[in-house]
């Protein structure tokens, strides 16, 4: 019987050298005559033990990482095949504590099965939040959606039912369901690992969301620097085809659903739906005035659902589960789990899927185990390049929508960006507005001249040039912004901005909080 090694195809385990591993053990194995099964799984999201090479032994599933090819001959000469001790053997994979204390209800899969095997996905659960829906009345789908809770975890956080219901009570020909995979914001990678580890889970949420709202036809909108989630998708994609989980006569309900992947633009801005629905049509990504919204008159002017990946791929698990049941997870109105994305200066960064209620401190610590460098944390970007930056008084706040937005500070999509005290606070805030000057599609004045105009202001006050009337200014300029763009893309610039100048002042020459001038 052959042993099972698992080794991830997840890009991060790639660009680490997860191939050259691969190829290693199948080599090695061939070499001393053991026959071995070589897996290639997505990647759990412990991201500093990649490669993370897993073998599945009578115990359950043993890694050994982070894993080089170099250590190939060794792992096999301690008979690791077997499940053997070994400088670089973590145990069994399920009771490393920074996997062990996660609420896994979306990741649960991932990493653990072959992404592209259907047979996989079915005998873990797959598809069966599908078998639930064909029972249904389209109504009673989104009600049940509505029920647990669930809210877009793009960054908005707008309620995922009340959408679909929207798109369910306005009448049309034609419908459509557009999956937002255009991840752009810094420190995230949720959706990818999402795409590439289990991507008929993200298919199974279009093909419910489909029969919710009466839409027939479905498109994956991808980030453009994200061929391997292109590539896995298509594949995925053409299984589910070939086994009528899209088509026609979907699993012979006598309904339709069909489902394509398009290559995102490479623009920032086309992360906002409605740009992104610009894109998707063949134009330029710019956004667009609403109302109307695009739950009414979205993509070529029909009724649009759009969501996130993470918000889609929740769906089959709430359809075979139970609202109740996801719902149970959480607090006050954000219910269920996010799953939080760790980067930057951290020692342990990754994905963390907990229920929401965990705080910011638990997850830099229990989690991330502190920086990289050694030197003590002095910020935290929660939400993306525009979202603000959280100083240690402020890390006891509860991962909640609502929490976060009393800080006047965004969870968005769960990604988190650490920075130690040896970073200029200042600097940070101009590469804000520059960002959103580079990115800004140019429709309306505060965003495109606005971002212009910010980035030369923070140049003047770090030259020193008359910061007594510069810093008034940029607080000027960035309350322009806040209430006069069009999207959030200028409004939220801001955010950053502000919060550095309020939590850091000393960066800015200013005196240290709590401190007067001289």
């Amino acid at each position: 019987m052959k042993i099972k090694i698992f080794v991830p195809r997840d890009s991060t385990a790639l660009a680490l050298g997860a191939d050259s591993v691969a190829n290693a053990i199948a080599a090695e194995a061939a070499k001393r005559g053991i026959a071995v099964q070589l897996i290639r799984n997505g990647s759990r999201g412990l991201m500093w033990l990649e490669p993370l090479v897993e073998v599945e032994t009578t115990r359950g599933r043993v890694g050994y990482g982070p894993i080089d090819e170099t250590d190939i001959a060794s792992l096999f000469e301690a008979d690791f095949h077997l499940g053997g001790n070994h400088a670089r053997a973590l145990g069994l994979v399920e009771e490393i504590a920074y996997l062990k204390r996660q609420e896994r209800l979306t990741f649960a899969r991932i990493g653990v099965i072959d992404p592209l095997s259907l047979d996989d996905y079915l005998a873990h659960g797959g598809y069966r939040g599908l078998q639930r829906a064909l029972t249904l009345g389209a109504a009673e789908i989104v009600q049940t959606v509505t029920d647990s809770g669930l809210r877009g975890r793009g960054g908005a956080a707008f309620p995922t039912g009340v959408k679909w219901k929207t798109v369910l009570d306005t009448p049309a020909m034609q419908k459509y369901i557009v999956c937002n995979a255009d991840e752009g914001d810094s420190g995230t990678f949720a959706d990818r690992l999402t795409m590439e580890g289990d991507p008929f889970m993200l298919i199974e949420g279009m093909t419910i969301a489909g029969l919710a709202v009466g839409a027939t036809q479905g498109y994956i909108y991808v980030r453009s620097e994200y061929p391997h989630s292109i590539a896995t998708l298509n594949e995925a994609i053409r299984a589910a085809y070939d086994h009528a989980y899209l088509g026609s006569n979907v699993r012979a309900s006598g309904q339709r659903f069909d489902l394509e992947v398009r290559k995102a633009a490479g623009a920032y801005i086309c992360g906002e739906e409605t740009a992104l629905l610009e894109s998707l049509e063949g134009k330029r990504g710019i956004v667009r005035a609403k109302p109307p919204l695009p739950a009414i008159k979205g993509l070529f002017g029909q009724p649009t659902v759009i969501n996130n990946v993470l918000s889609l791929a929740t769906v089959p698990l709430i359809l075979d589960k139970g609202a109740q049941i996801y719902r149970d997870y959480g607090m006050g109105r954000s219910r269920g789990t996010l799953p939080i994305q760790l980067a930057g200066n951290i020692k342990r960064g990754g994905l963390i899927e907990k229920a929401f209620g965990v705080t910011l401190r638990e997850i830099l610590y229990d989690y991330g185990g502190g920086t990289t460098s050694g030197r003590p944390i002095k910020a935290v970007q929660v939400g993306g390049p525009l979202g603000a930056y959280l100083p240690e008084s402020q890390w006891d706040t509860p991962l909640d929508y609502e929490a976060f937005a009393g800080l006047w500070a965004v969870l968005g999509h769960g990604g988190i960006v650490v920075h130690d005290d040896s970073t200029d606070m200042a600097k940070l805030a101009r590469y804000a507005m520059e960002f959103c000057a580079i990115e800004s599609c140019g429709k309306c004045t505060p965003c495109r001249i606005g971002s212009t105009r910010g980035t030369e202001v923070i140049d003047k006050i770090l030259a020193g040039q008359e910061r007594h009337k510069q810093i008034p200014l940029l607080r000027d300029l960035c309350d322009t912004m806040l209430h006069g763009s069009l999207c959030a893309m200028g409004g939220m610039t801001p955010y950053p901005v502000l919060s550095a100048l309020k939590h850091f002042p000393e960066d800015f020459g200013q005196p240290a909080s709590g401190q007067s001038e001289a």
